[in-house]
């Protein structure tokens, strides 16, 4: 059915693919994203991987009688940090993943 020259450029298109793969989610995990809610207020900061890295409050933000509206400050900037990390994730794994979806969950990829 397949040649063996075929198998081989199969195979060594397949090893190239990988290491793309590979490099862009080593770059992924280097490149920082940030979201942020309430006027800036609160900001978090994931990487490409998805990592929460930090969260900057600012002292504004803080205000005893209103824990809940703080912490969903927190939530929605974390919400924007991860959207924009996913987004970010897309575009470096989706044009490499040819087509399928933004390129996660695929066999090899570690994610």
């Amino acid at each position: 059915m397949f040649g063996d020259t075929d198998m081989n450029a199969l195979l060594e298109q397949a090893q190239a693919m990988q290491a793309q793969l590979q490099r862009a989610q080593e770059e992924l995990a280097e490149t920082e994203v940030t979201g942020t809610a309430g006027g800036d207020l609160v900001t978090a900061t994931m990487n490409g991987s998805m990592e929460l890295l930090k969260l900057d409050i600012k002292p504004e933000a803080v205000d005893p009688d209103d824990i809940e509206g703080l912490s969903d400050l927190v939530v929605a900037a974390v919400r924007d940090a991860h959207h924009n990390a996913q987004a970010l994730a897309s575009s470096k794994l989706g044009p490499m993943a040819g087509g399928m979806g933004d390129g996660l969950g695929l066999p090899g990829l570690g994610g």
